[in-house]
C-alpha cells in the first residue's frame, strides 16, 4: 500500500490526505519560483502524491498561484498551479494538468513523519539566491537544472519506492 500522507495549512482551514508511493523528502528545488514561494532556508521540497486519491476540507479557503516564467526573455505563465490557503498563506500542493495523474505536496505542509533521506538532490542551482549557501552532505547530488532522474524513478532505484 502507498504511504498515505495526512497535511494541513498552519492555520488549520485546509486538511488533505494523499497517498504516495514517494514519501522521501529528498530534492531541493533552489528554483526562484519554490524560493519565493515555500523555501524561506533558500529551496523548497517537494513529494509525490497520486491525484485521484487527494482528499481535500476546507477547499473553499483555498487559493491557486500560476507563477509566470521568463525563458529566453519571453514570459509566459506556467502551467504548474500552486495551491494555498487564502487566510494564512500556507503552501499546500503543486498540480500540473501535463501530469494530471500526480500531486506534489510541499513537504513542509505534511505534519505525517516521513522517511529520513541518505542523501539529498539539489536541484536547479542555477537559479538560486546568492546568499544561500546549500548544505551538502557526502553522497549529495548537484544539478544547474533538473536531473535526468525522475521522482519516481530516484525512489525504485534506492528501494524506497512505497507499493
Amino acid at each position: 500500500m502507498p504511504m498515505t500522507l495526512e497535511g494541513n495549512c498552519r492555520c488549520g482551514a485546509v486538511s488533505f490526505t494523499l497517498a504516495s508511493h514517494t514519501p522521501v523528502p529528498y530534492q531541493r528545488c533552489y528554483c526562484r519560483i519554490c524560493c519565493k514561494t515555500q523555501g524561506g532556508g533558500g529551496y523548497a521540497i517537494n513529494l509525490g502524491g497520486i491525484a485521484d486519491s487527494l482528499d481535500v476540507k476546507g477547499r473553499d479557503a483555498m487559493a491557486v498561484y500560476k507563477a509566470e516564467i521568463e525563458d529566453g526573455g519571453v514570459c509566459h505563465v506556467s502551467s504548474g498551479q500552486r495551491h494555498f490557503c487564502r487566510h494564512c498563506s500556507s503552501g499546500l500542493w503543486l498540480f500540473d494538468p501535463t501530469w494530471p495523474e500526480l500531486i506534489h505536496p510541499f513537504a513542509s505542509a505534511i505534519d505525517t513523519d516521513l522517511p529520513v533521506p541518505r542523501e539529498q538532490t539539489h536541484i536547479m542551482l542555477a537559479y538560486k539566491l546568492n546568499w544561500v549557501e546549500p548544505q551538502l552532505k557526502p553522497g549529495d547530488v548537484c544539478f544547474d537544472q533538473y536531473p535526468d532522474e525522475s521522482l519516481a524513478d530516484w525512489h525504485r532505484s534506492r528501494g524506497l519506492w512505497v507499493e
